[in-house]
């Protein structure tokens, strides 16, 4: 008897992703949804994840928005009260002030720390609790980075965070792996979005960026959509606490 190929597929499960309104969350949002998840997105400006959630309906896919701020873990809390439980949660929120640290103002430290490690760290409780509650099991996904495994000039407060979202990534998968959640990070390499675009822009920076990887370009959202569908369906059934690198191969040399 042939071996049956696990299903890539997510009808009939809820996801919630958190930082849906552009770049990788918004593709994530998309990815999901083909897939067949209802999802509810996520972020601060409504007008963008009401224009998401209208193009996905007409697309005949099952869409909610919830506007909230992640640095709020009452407000986080709420909305998994109101809206969950959820099968499948995305974390897709991030920033990045790139400066020698030498040169590092309080304000970019604090604002750092805050968004892409404190706010991970309730949407990852969040989630757990309500998955927990459920009783169904369920794939708690954090788009990290490459720079979560390597270090890089101007980089030492998001190379920190990324270094933390991995280690919270590890152990959470620990705790809750009895309950059937799976825990896992995405950690692509520059992709071209909203946040990169400045960088990118930068004489010399996207040359650079090219060098460094050994496919010698910079990457798409749409090459991220595939490996979170992957974490949140059946097909990783067995992948928890761990990084799926999609870093054009940055960290293998």
């Amino acid at each position: 008897m042939l071996p049956v190929t696990p299903s890539f597929r997510l009808d009939a499960r809820r996801a919630f992703i958190a930082g849906a309104s552009r770049g990788i969350g918004r593709a994530a949002a998309v990815a999901l949804a083909e897939a067949g998840a209802e999802v509810v997105v996520s972020a601060r400006s409504e007008s963008e994840l009401e224009e998401l959630c209208a193009e996905l309906t007409a697309a005949g896919r099952a869409a909610r928005w919830a506007v909230l701020d992640v640095s709020d873990s009452a407000a986080v809390d709420r909305v998994f009260d109101e809206y969950g439980p959820f099968d499948v949660v995305v974390n897709s929120v991030g920033i990045n002030r790139p400066v020698e640290l030498v040169d590092l103002a309080d304000a970019d430290l604090h604002d750092m720390l805050n968004l892409n490690v404190t706010a991970a760290f309730y949407l990852a409780r969040a989630a757990a609790r309500s998955m927990i509650a459920a009783g169904a099991g369920g794939s708690i996904i954090t788009i990290s980075s490459q720079m979560g495994h390597v270090g890089s000039p101007r980089r030492t407060v998001y190379s920190a965070t990324k270094h933390a979202l991995e280690g919270l990534t590890k152990s959470l998968a620990w705790e809750v792996g009895s309950a059937g959640i799976r825990v896992n990070t995405v950690c692509p390499t520059f992709i071209e979005t909203d946040l990169t675009k400045p960088m990118l822009d930068q004489p010399g920076f996207r040359d650079w960026v090219n060098s460094r990887n050994a496919l010698g370009r910079v990457g798409t959202v749409e090459e991220v959509m595939g490996a979170v569908v992957f974490l949140a369906s059946d097909a990783s059934s067995l992948v928890t606490g761990s990084s799926l690198l999609l870093d054009a191969g940055w960290t293998a040399q």
